[in-house]
């Protein structure tokens, strides 16, 4: 079988990594010159809007994915004209646009932070007036990592964000004052199977994810359960097909949606060694119609995103249990250049080696 992926970041080279043993032969579409994923499979480069690309990369793959949220719609709709593409157009324009994610989720009656679409100065001041401070204000669509927001804390606050984000399509968002930080990777194959992982806490520096746990610690079986229910509403409503991420706010023991990612998701790392079948041989099997992997977990993990820097390998391996994962990228002030997976039987012995990981690294 041939997958062809849109985008050759290193979400595209580890679906390429997790499909080589199982047979699969990949080729991802990628603007950039650059390219983590082309380091370990086939590549087209071109645009994303660029309909020969997209017809060079329809001709060589048996299905279509992507793995990452912000290509075009369009594009997507074209491809799945002619060959299985998975997620949908509809559940990937959905997650584009921030106003239609709260939206859908509100009518499915998953809980969400209050919000309002603001496209003028005028529904600006109105939405504050309603949903109060502190807020947030985001961009409707293509931020990622902390980019494209701003917590609102005072009326001064208000008038920077303005200046910094107003003119384009934004939302204002109640801010939530979460006890903790959660994610849910969830599973749903193409004749209509559904999988999830246990629930993940994590913890971001400057807006970008830095450290996962898996399974969350005190994790409740009550609230693993609400958010398989609400995973299981999404991938139902919208017919999906593949890995689907939810972010969630736990407050007081109860959940509310931050967002969704359509596509394999960096929370869910850790289950190349954690779990008995990683995130993304899981979306393969969905996409190609296959059983799904079990999600059990080998013990607990600690998922440790590389920054910036790339570390010595060497002082790495150091660390038992520690598994390194490099991007093939450079280092650069605020890049992903790769990941560690800290294993351990129980909590006491992954901690301590994350704390001997700590120590090893630059």
């Amino acid at each position: 079988m041939r997958v062809g992926i849109l985008g050759g970041g290193q979400l595209g080279r580890m679906i390429a990594l997790a499909g080589y043993p199982l047979g699969i032969t990949t080729t991802v579409l990628e603007p950039a010159s650059e390219s983590s994923a082309a380091q370990v499979c086939a590549r087209i480069q071109g645009d994303f809007d660029d309909y020969r690309a997209l017809y060079q990369l329809a001709s060589v793959s048996d299905v279509i994915t992507y793995e990452f949220e912000n290509v075009p719609v369009e594009s997507v709709r074209w491809l799945a004209e002619r060959l299985p593409t998975y997620p949908s157009a509809e559940a990937l324009e959905t997650a584009q646009d921030r106003i239609l994610e709260k939206q859908f989720f509100a009518n499915l009656e998953i809980p969400v932070p209050p919000f309002a679409a603001v496209d003028t100065r005028d529904d600006f001041d109105t939405a504050i007036e309603r949903i109060g401070l502190p807020a947030v204000l985001k961009t409707r669509r293509f931020g990622y990592d902390g980019k494209g927001q701003e917590v609102l804390r005072t009326v001064a606050d208000a008038e920077r964000a303005w200046e910094h984000l107003g003119g384009r399509p934004l939302i204002l968002e109640g801010f939530v004052a979460f006890d903790r930080e959660l994610s849910l990777i969830a599973v749903r194959s193409t004749v209509g199977e559904i999988i999830c992982y246990p629930l993940v806490q994590n913890t971001h520096e400057a807006g970008m994810l830095r450290l996962t746990l898996a399974p969350a610690p005190n994790l409740s079986p009550g609230l693993q359960q609400e958010a398989e229910r609400y995973a299981k509403l999404t991938l139902q409503r919208l017919n999906y097909v593949g890995v689907l991420a939810i972010e969630f706010f736990e407050s007081k023991g109860r959940l509310s949606v931050n967002e969704m990612a359509p596509r394999v998701h960096n929370s869910g790392h850790w289950s190349i060694e954690g779990s008995e079948t990683s995130q993304f041989e899981n979306h393969i099997r969905a996409i190609l119609g296959w059983k799904l992997g079990a999600t059990t977990c080998r013990g607990v993990s600690a998922m440790w995103n590389l920054i910036g820097d790339v570390p010595h390998a060497g002082q790495i391996v150091t660390v038992n249990g520690a598994k390194l994962h490099l991007y093939g990228k450079s280092s650069r002030p605020n890049r992903k250049v790769g990941h560690i997976t800290i294993c351990g039987v129980d909590e006491s012995e992954r901690d301590e080696r994350l704390i001997r990981l700590r120590e090893v690294m630059p």
